[in-house]
């Protein structure tokens, strides 16, 4: 038990450079900046509802009653704020943190309106996991102060590894509640049954008869009875198996692309987007983000130069 404990610190903490860490923080705070301020008004909104539909839940259950207009926006203004210097690195040991309750605070206040939407939790935990370590030491504007002071830059280090695997273990952890979830309400037989067909079918009507946005391909795809079984045991396989994308790369890999084909199916059946992960950032952390530099060196002397060594 020792010596499996021993190994997983070592894996948990392994060295990791401080630029793949900072590249992450870069496209998920950019993520999360940009889905601020595209939804602020959305965001805002929720001032507008009767007390009466203000149903708190998480860190927001602390209030008794809503808060007032001004605050939502001052909130929901503070957040845009914070995540900019996110993004930048701009005194990050405060501003990353900050960010993240902000977040957090902001989105969970919307949902406590009567209706929970799911498509941002992976996004606050990542933002959470990134506000908890050394994600700005490089490429950020406190990692140029710190080379302007005399500071070396930094070496690869275990402080900038286990950010990324814990932003990989919240990942593969969401897609595993998932699955499990489907075992526990359904059994074996979400995978052997019509349960994802008569889903499928319902979204979209229900969709259809309140107006909203449906998908037309869903539609005509559950007169054919055979394709969703199958459909349905690739999605359970996917997500019952998504620990063992902590254990190899190979496994990762093949992980990442089952999830990004499930969110474009359930898009393109269901008319539900979750951006996030199509756009590829929700998996960023199982890659070696740094080397996207390489692709853009050119050949030398014939051979690929990769890390500085042909």
């Amino acid at each position: 038990m020792r010596r499996l404990l021993d190994r997983l610190d070592r894996g948990f903490f392994a060295e990791a450079p401080a630029e793949r860490l900072a590249l992450l923080r870069l496209l998920v705070g950019a993520f999360a900046l940009v889905y601020l301020c595209v939804r602020a008004v959305h965001l805002q909104r929720v001032g507008h509802l009767p007390p009466g539909s203000f149903r708190p839940i998480g860190v927001v259950s602390a209030l008794s009653a809503p808060l007032p207009l001004w605050a939502v926006r001052g909130l929901i203004g503070a957040a845009i704020a914070a995540g900019a210097a996110f993004v930048a690195g701009y005194r990050f040991r405060v501003a990353g943190p900050l960010f993240s309750a902000l977040l957090l605070w902001v989105l969970t206040y919307r949902n406590s309106w009567g209706m929970v939407f799911h498509t941002e939790n992976l996004l606050v935990l990542h933002v959470i996991a990134l506000s908890l370590g050394a994600s700005a030491d490089a490429l950020s504007l406190d990692a140029r102060a710190a080379r302007r002071a005399g500071a070396a830059p930094p070496a690869p280090d275990g402080r900038y590894g286990w950010p990324i695997r814990l932003f990989c273990a919240i990942t593969v952890a969401s897609y595993f509640i998932a699955g499990v979830t489907k075992l526990r309400n359904s059994g074996l037989d979400w995978a052997f049954s019509d349960i994802l067909r008569n889903y499928v079918a319902y979204d979209n009507v229900r969709k259809i008869a309140l107006g909203d946005t449906h998908s037309p391909l869903g539609g005509a795809l559950v007169r054919y009875r055979f394709l969703f079984p199958p459909l349905a045991l690739a999605s359970l396989a996917m997500e019952l198996g998504a620990p063992l994308a902590l254990f190899s790369r190979r496994v990762a890999v093949v992980f990442c692309g089952a999830a990004w084909l499930f969110h474009l199916g359930v898009l393109l059946t269901m008319a539900i987007l979750f951006p996030y992960p199509l756009l590829g950032i929700a998996f960023a952390g199982f890659f070696e983000l740094e080397k996207m530099r390489d692709l853009r060196r050119p050949r030398r002397g014939g051979a690929y130069v990769e890390g500085g060594r042909s």
